[in-house]
């Protein structure tokens, strides 16, 4: 007899096994907008009645990323210069 193998879609986790997009999306200071997100999603079934949540999560990662990028940059730049 053949068994299947895993589904590479499946993600599920025991309870204590932390998430690590979770982990990720917590230090973006946005995981509160994620999970209104998420909640939407799980409501309605459909992307698309979920506009509102989209663009703020979107709009917090965005603004989250420029930050972090403005970080590295200046990282290196007195890396560079202390050389």
């Amino acid at each position: 007899m053949t068994s299947t193998p895993p589904s590479p879609h499946n993600r599920s986790r025991s309870e204590d096994e932390d998430d690590p997009v979770d982990g990720m999306i917590s230090r973006t200071g946005c995981a509160e907008l994620h999970y209104a997100l998420q909640d939407c999603m799980a409501e309605h079934q459909d992307w698309r009645k979920c506009q509102t949540e989209v663009q703020k999560f979107k709009e917090c990662m965005t603004t989250y990323q420029n930050t972090r990028k403005e970080q590295l940059l200046k990282q290196r730049t007195s890396a560079t210069q202390s050389a």
